[in-house]
């Protein structure tokens, strides 16, 4: 559940963010793609110490949030979809920024002369064009954010119930019940390999 709602927001999130670094020039742009493709490199618990920073209830924003709305994000199940999208944004937004280079410029050049809006171009013109990529783009996000354990373990805790999800699971099952890690190991085995297995065409020529 929580690897669908953070692959939501990636999707609301990084969208724009690929189409703003493919399709527009601004000072810092280079700046930008390094920050959001950090997460591929950065060791997860590292991943989870820096969003403690960020959003604990001391940290940069964190305490803004908490003192103003109310809202405490570590340790709570929302924590756990904020540390699955952090480590599955660059997934998808390389994707999908990778479409949006690939496809024709021209198209929305043309629909922009027929009088469409840049929204209403990029909704009826962009994104049937990279629609695949967006697709393979989610796909990689959501398989990422169901296998994730460090930034979420360090961000949100192992919370039977609230913050634990499978990966969490499998490490608490193998140190008391190895059989059941097992099982939960070949699920996430499984989905893995059909993932792959299904986005395969996407990136090797036939």
């Amino acid at each position: 559940m929580t690897a669908s709602l953070a692959t939501v927001v990636c999707l609301i999130l990084g969208v724009p963010l690929a189409w703003v670094l493919a399709r527009q020039e601004f000072p810092g742009r280079r700046l930008v793609r390094a920050l959001v493709t950090v997460p591929l490199v950065l060791p997860p618990v590292v991943g989870g110490v820096a969003l403690l920073l960020v959003f604990g209830r001391r940290g940069l924003l964190g305490e803004w949030l908490d003192q103003t709305f109310g809202v405490s994000l570590p340790f709570t199940t929302a924590g756990v979809v904020v540390a699955e999208a952090f480590v599955a944004m660059p997934f998808l937004v390389i994707a999908v920024e990778g479409a949006l280079r690939g496809a024709d410029a021209r198209f929305e050049e043309a629909a922009a002369t027929l009088g469409a809006t840049r929204w209403t171009a990029f909704r009826r013109v962009t994104l049937p064009l990279i629609a695949p990529g967006v697709a393979a783009g989610a796909v990689l996000c959501w398989a990422r954010a169901l296998g994730e354990f460090g930034a979420t373990i360090t961000f949100a805790g192992n919370f039977p119930g609230r913050t634990q999800t499978m990966p969490l699971a499998v490490y608490l099952a193998l140190e008391q019940d190895v059989d059941a890690a097992i099982v939960l190991s070949l699920v996430l085995l499984a989905v893995s390999v059909a993932i792959l297995a299904a986005l395969r065409d996407k990136w090797v020529a036939p």
